[in-house]
């Protein structure tokens, strides 16, 4: 079996879709059913039981001979949510207890992890591990992810093998349900198909120009393709970076977009919310030579590419995955 948590999300339901792709079908999925408004990206898919987030330890200590491997995926991911004892308890404190459990178990792991850890991006973007307690995140989501990081490379005991995934802007089908936290093309094909046209945010910072502030945009088709590798590599555990590698405007996710969907371009600018501000990345760009250094060989979706895929094969015909 193979234990999945967060499934009825993003990341973790397209990891789902893969895993049945490459004919895994004892798949556990873990999460809090009750948000019916993830319901669909679970339909359809094979799995073999579900599991509340809340009873899933009792859950592993009665199956856990028969586990194979945990993607631990579910995590609160709101960078706008303030309260830190929210992210505490789901973020940092529930993924302590799955690292004991695969510690005891001896149970391979992949964990969730965020750029969001790099903050303002004043110690670069490499993925070295000595780095990490060092980083300044810039809101409580940030920081729960980098406290479960600076704890998981303290612990002595470790699972056999073990990955934690520093996701950068992560974007693709079945993201329908994050309301504010979906990805910029996919708030931007939803005003184009409305409006006709698409507003982005100003900057404030005199080192970029409008819609010329840069992020990593990684398809999810290529996060879950790594986690697929890590889960049959099983070595070389660590940290690791997961983005495209190369940082984008957001001019040019705007293009094509428009591109993508027929629509001739049409963009204005307003200025970014005071309440994020202060908080806002205007670079974030993976170093991803340590992934391609244990051995992942396969290129990443460009831009171009990703968003012709997803806007075409997905937003369009409104298919999920």
């Amino acid at each position: 079996m193979i234990v999945v948590t967060g499934a009825a999300g993003f990341i973790a339901s397209c990891l789902v879709s893969k895993l049945n792709e490459a004919n895994f079908n004892d798949i556990v999925v873990v999460d809090n059913f009750s948000v019916a408004k993830k319901e669909n990206n679970l339909a359809g898919k094979k799995i073999k039981e579900f599991v509340d987030r809340d009873t899933f330890f009792e859950w592993l200590d009665e199956n856990y001979e028969g586990v194979e491997f945990i993607f631990h995926l579910g995590a609160r991911t709101d960078t706008t949510e303030m309260n830190k004892d929210v992210f505490d308890l789901l973020n940092l404190n529930y993924s302590k207890k799955v690292w004991n459990a695969c510690c005891e178990y001896q149970i391979p792991l992949v964990y969730a992890s965020s750029a969001a850890t790099y903050g303002s991006g004043t110690l670069g973007y490499d993925d070295d591990e000595t780095l990490v307690p060092l980083l300044k995140p810039l809101n409580p989501y940030g920081e729960s992810k980098n406290d479960f990081d600076i704890w998981a490379l303290e612990q002595t005991a470790k699972p056999f093998f073990w990955a934690g995934l520093k996701f950068f802007n992560v974007y693709g089908p079945n993201e329908y349900h994050k309301g504010r936290m979906a990805s910029v093309i996919f708030h931007a094909f939803n005003q184009i198909n409305e409006k006709g046209r698409l507003t982005l945010f100003r900057s404030h910072n005199p080192d970029f120009a409008d819609g010329e502030q840069m992020r990593d945009f990684i398809y999810v088709k290529d996060v879950v393709e790594v986690c697929l590798f890590l889960m049959r590599h099983r070595r070389d555990s660590g940290i690791y970076n997961l983005g495209s590698g190369q940082a984008r405007t957001f001019l040019a996710l705007a293009f094509n977009t428009f591109e993508a969907m027929g629509v001739t371009p049409d963009i204005d600018f307003i200025d970014t919310p005071e309440s994020i501000r202060d908080t806002y990345q205007y670079f974030t760009e993976a170093n991803m030579a340590k992934l391609r250094a244990i051995g992942y060989d396969k290129p990443f979706y460009t831009l171009e590419e990703g968003v012709k895929d997803y806007v075409q094969h997905y937003l369009l015909p409104g298919k999920l995955q």
